[in-house]
């Protein structure tokens, strides 16, 4: 009887968790599921006034280097969008891959650069490192990545 009992609940329960969603309507979903970012002053940005994050290149390959040199590069970007363009933080894939960013938000036309720096030490041979930037920008990351061919010195 017992058994009977939970498993009419269990079905039950089951039924009611396969229900339509609430913000589903005929099958559409709803507008209210939409996120669209905010500007850098809080305040919620415009359709279509959102900050568009363009840069000229998001891949740099910095050839052949020698094991132990530090090379760097500066990807240029411009803030297509129409509000204020902020990036909130940059992680290298390791810490040999260093980036500095603007601190301060970017104006809608104005250009900026992501700074990359990428230590060789201890590494040999093909080596691909990448560079996560958080942004206000819909997607809301983005990846810079960076490459090399490290060949070692030879000892004499």
């Amino acid at each position: 009887m017992k058994t009977k009992l939970f498993l009419a609940l269990a079905v039950t329960f089951l039924m009611a968790a396969c229900g339509q969603d609430p913000k589903k309507e005929n099958g559409a979903i709803s507008s209210d599921v939409i996120n669209i970012p905010s500007t850098a002053s809080g305040k919620t940005a415009l359709a279509g006034s959102s900050p568009i994050m363009e840069f000229e290149d998001e891949k740099h390959d910095f050839g052949r280097i020698t094991q132990g040199e530090t090379v760097s590069y500066s990807f240029v970007f411009k803030n297509n969008g129409g509000s204020d363009l902020v990036i909130s933080s940059a992680q290298g894939s390791c810490g040999c891959t260093i980036p500095n960013y603007p601190k301060e938000a970017i104006k809608p036309g104005q250009e900026a650069t992501v700074d990359v720096k990428f230590e060789s030490s201890g590494k040999s041979g093909l080596v691909q490192k990448t560079v996560t930037l958080v942004t206000n920008c819909t997607p809301s990351t983005k990846v810079l990545t960076i490459s090399a061919t490290v060949e070692v010195p030879d000892e004499e």
